[in-house]
């Protein structure tokens, strides 16, 4: 269903009826798609939740409406929508960045935090940035490359072509906006203070957002675990979603909801 939000209208779902809840965010121009996978397994034990956020998938809003704050202010409109008080809050690459500043925002909201392939800051290019020109004056040829190097798997032809698929439904423009809004966001000093559960999910051969980084974060959150799954690029949401779905159940059934 579409709910409206601060000039969007947002393309929601929800599976299951359990009285834990778990909503998932993409990550850049990846739509709530990238979690379709492993809900197959986490629905028969939770309530699940998920969205196109701004700029992606069947949601529709004005491009200059793609902020931050708008992204921010998104999360809670949807579990509000939904009547949830309180779940776990779970994003992928570029939107762990937002789940970290709700999770600041209102802490009392979420039990605990997924981070998969996670991102803590984008930092303003130094000089050129390749990237960004390619989306500029390449964007196919750009976005061709971005899938290859988000999933290095073998045998990962129909993965890669769903994820072309995917990230076409955003467009050029707001793909841009999306990746433009948050350069320059830096998290790292602000990790100490997340006190939930974290449960950081990451690809030993991501190209995207490096292990390194990854291993980093979990030590400056108080209460996290990283997970590290062996021959496994930046998006293992698709490409291993039954592990996903299981470290997530082991991690979270240590806790009391």
């Amino acid at each position: 269903m579409f709910i409206t939000h601060n000039q969007a209208e947002l393309f929601t779902v929800a599976f299951g009826n359990a009285s834990r809840h778990l909503l998932a965010v993409g990550g850049w121009t990846g739509s709530w798609e990238l979690w379709t996978q492993p809900f197959t397994y986490l629905s028969q034990t939770w309530h699940t939740i998920a969205y196109d956020h701004r700029g992606t998938g069947a949601t529709i809003c004005p491009v200059e409406s793609i902020t931050v704050e708008n992204m921010v202010g998104d999360v809670f409109a949807v579990l509000d929508h939904f009547e949830v008080e309180e779940c776990v809050l779970a994003a992928e690459s570029s939107g762990c960045l937002i789940t970290l500043l709700a999770a600041q925002q209102q802490p009392h909201r979420f039990k605990g935090l997924v981070l998969a392939g996670s991102v803590a800051y984008r930092p303003l290019p130094n000089g050129n940035d390749a990237f960004l020109n390619g989306l500029r004056h390449n964007y196919q040829p750009t976005i061709d490359w971005f899938v290859e190097t988000c999933v290095p798997e073998p045998n990962s032809d129909a993965i890669k072509r769903w994820g072309r698929q995917i990230l076409a439904r955003a467009g050029q423009t707001p793909a841009i906006q999306l990746y433009e809004c948050v350069l320059g966001l830096d998290l790292r000093q602000q990790l100490p203070q997340i006190q939930q559960p974290v449960l950081l999910l990451h690809g030993e051969k991501d190209a995207i957002a490096p292990l390194e980084d990854a291993k980093w974060t979990a030590t400056q959150l108080p209460n996290s675990e990283l997970r590290i799954f062996s021959e496994t690029g930046h998006v293992p949401t698709i490409t291993r979603p039954k592990e996903v779905a299981e470290s997530i159940d082991q991690f979270f059934d240590k806790f009391t909801f």
